[in-house]
């Protein structure tokens, strides 16, 4: 099929060279000129395991094509992506401008009939919204698809090529057909595609989100009690887990969630709710429980180091706000390092990919490290945020030796209190007795 994606960024790119994979032609259009540049020069803006392979190869197959001409885009496609961001407004909406404004441009350019399907996460009722300026602008015949994403950072491209579910918001059979048709090549296990009305389909995308985002914070306030009364939350989380009603999925216990997507989404949510007078309790919940669990770790290594604050040198280790991206965007990581920064701590971290994107969000105020070990020098504690692979299984020996007092503050529970202690290190973790 012939495919136009408006909006390069992480959705934009990866349902791009998803899409060409599987044998489309796909042009990608946006109005970042320098990145289209970057892409046509095969640097790809953003880090996704697998992603900047599968973007070399199918441009150079000729079945993805870069370009800011967006008729060039409209005129060689019959399915039109719109992939843009939709960032938090200050109240908390989501701003959906940017979709309204391709939208525009889609209808003051296209000259026949056209799919218009939207990836971007928006509002409940932005399907009416995006159909009404298009006809305001336009009689060319056209048909309206809300098709959300449900990609994990870190894991998209698996996701998109063997996805548990597509869902497939239109009213009209026939476009049914032709978005079944785009999409049998990711279904030869089995058919995952979920057909529904664009009103509920971009309700679903919210509430995947918020409730991926509830069972977090659940574990994470869970995890605060069994700190007072003794409990272990990762066994816990075990109990829970085993338990075929409620599965093992999104119960790990950490610093906090972050990332552009559950953070967003929530917020919208929540002002989705109000605007229509209905208070979203447990939406607004998670999103407190979230901040209070960032805040608590970060007052629990701030309040150890009680009276040397200006004095202190962290070792961190990761600062994406979760393994395989180097995304920073609502980071744990980048909320504590600002609080640290102003108890007037040093820091000195290690990522292996978001260091660059750390680094712009704090402006420059810490000190990167080209490993973690080097990290470790002169400081005086461990502060872990981030679960990357190569974290999991270090070398304890070598860590209580460089560190000035051998502590580690564990935000991810990625050690077995036991084997830490062993090392002769202080190991503090979340949900579980300090050792």
């Amino acid at each position: 099929m012939q495919i136009c994606v408006v909006g390069i960024g992480y959705v934009g790119l990866v349902t791009s060279a998803c899409l060409a994979e599987a044998g489309n032609k796909v042009v990608c259009v946006d109005n970042d000129s320098g990145k289209i540049t970057n892409l046509k020069n095969g640097i790809i803006p953003i880090y996704e395991p697998g992603l900047t392979e599968m973007v070399k190869r199918n441009e150079k197959l000729g079945r993805l094509e870069f370009t800011t001409d967006l008729k060039y885009g409209l005129d060689n496609s019959l399915i039109i992506f719109i992939a843009v961001g939709t960032p938090s407004a200050p109240d908390g909406s989501s701003d959906t401008s940017a979709v309204f404004s391709v939208a525009g441009s889609i209808a003051e350019n296209i000259v026949d009939y056209r799919i218009i399907a939207t990836k971007s996460t928006v509002p409940v009722g932005t399907c009416q919204m995006v159909t009404d300026i298009i006809k305001s602008k336009t009689e060319v015949n056209f048909d309206y698809v809300s098709n959300p994403e449900f990609l994990k950072e870190g894991a998209a491209v698996e996701d998109f090529m063997s996805p548990d579910r597509i869902i497939i918001g239109t009213n009209n059979p026939p476009v049914r057909t032709i978005m079944q048709q785009l999409y049998s090549p990711f279904m030869r296990k089995s058919s995952r595609i979920l057909f529904m009305d664009p009103i509920s389909a971009e309700m679903t995308k919210y509430a995947a989100n918020t409730m991926l985002a509830t069972r977090i914070s659940f574990m994470n306030e869970l995890s605060v009690l069994c700190e007072k009364l003794g409990a272990d939350i990762e066994l816990v989380r075990r109990g829970l887990g085993s338990d075929s009603r409620i599965g093992s999925a999104f119960l790990f216990p950490g610093v906090g969630y972050g990332g552009a997507c559950f953070p967003k989404d929530i917020r919208a949510l929540i002002h989705t709710g109000s605007e229509n007078c209905v208070e979203m309790t447990i939406a607004k919940a998670v999103q407190q429980v979230n901040i209070k669990q960032q805040e608590r770790f970060a007052e629990r290594i701030i309040s150890y180091f009680n009276g040397s604050k200006g004095q202190i040198r962290f070792a961190v280790w990761g600062l994406a706000f979760k393994a395989k991206t180097d995304d920073v965007r609502e980071s744990p990581a980048i909320f504590c390092i600002k609080k640290f920064l102003d108890c007037r701590m040093k820091i000195r971290a290690y990522d292996p990919e978001a260091a660059s994107s750390a680094m712009a969000a704090l402006d420059g105020a810490i000190e990167i490290s080209q490993n973690g070990y080097d990290a470790l020098d002169g400081s005086d504690a461990l502060v872990i945020f981030t679960d990357w692979q190569e974290f999991r299984n270090p070398d304890f020996e070598v860590i209580a030796k460089k560190l000035n007092k051998p502590v580690i503050f564990d935000g991810r529970n990625l050690y077995n209190p036991d084997i830490v202690k062993r090392a002769g290190i202080e190991y503090h973790s979340i949900g579980r007795a300090s050792v």
